[in-house]
């Protein structure tokens, strides 16, 4: 009896071994080997799925990507098309902004909230560590015309940005267009310039973006 346990052990400690390897097998075998990388569990097999999120590789290969979330500057040059003096360059906006894998964004602007300071985008990638983001704040309202506090309906903006992002992947630079519009769809006021930003990490600090 003692020894037909002892075989029977043997066995299972051989099958527990076999069905060990297989998964590499599998990986080495036929898959993509986008699917095999080290540190991963692969949805595309039908596993659950890790992902470096801080530095997430947008076609998977070894650059640096744009998700994340980022502290941003947006410097108008022009306005409707005039240079505005060097010495007045205005800060159009200070924003954090979230950057999704899944080709979205969202912008939290440092503006009154019933002026609209949340708004959505949608991003492509359009080379090495290039991109381009579509940005739609929605209606909001003015804040200059507000006595009962709410203000006085204001039309929707259309932000357009060519990004590059450095081959740390902690920072990207880039230009923008704002058109901001009236409530009948007609252009308001249209703003060029140039933006910069900064990856926020578990290690940022509030006092370090001020």
């Amino acid at each position: 009896m003692k020894s037909r346990n002892c075989s029977l052990m043997s066995a299972m400690v051989v099958l527990v071994l076999a069905c060990a390897m297989v998964p590499g097998a599998l990986a080495q075998c036929g898959l993509n080997k986008k699917y095999v990388k080290p540190a991963a569990w692969h949805p595309q097999i039908g596993t659950a799925h890790f992902m470096h999120a801080a530095l997430f590789n947008d076609d998977d290969d070894n650059s640096p990507s744009i998700v994340g979330m980022w502290h941003v500057i947006f410097t108008a040059h022009t306005v409707n098309g005039n240079p505005i003096p060097s010495n007045a360059y205005p800060m159009i906006d200070n924003a954090f902004v979230v950057v999704h894998s899944d080709k979205t964004e969202i912008m939290e602007s440092a503006r009154p909230p019933q002026d609209g300071n949340f708004c959505l985008g949608v991003w492509e990638k359009t080379g090495p560590r290039s991109y381009f983001i579509n940005h739609l704040p929605w209606l909001g309202n003015d804040t200059a015309n507000a006595p009962s506090g709410i203000g006085n309906p204001t039309g929707g903006a259309q932000i357009t940005e060519h990004l590059t992002l450095n081959e740390e992947g902690d920072k990207y630079a880039g230009s923008f267009t704002l058109v901001a519009y009236n409530l009948d769809g007609t252009k308001a006021v249209t703003f060029t310039g140039v933006i910069a930003a900064t990856r926020i990490t578990t290690s940022t600090s509030l006092p370090g973006l001020l």
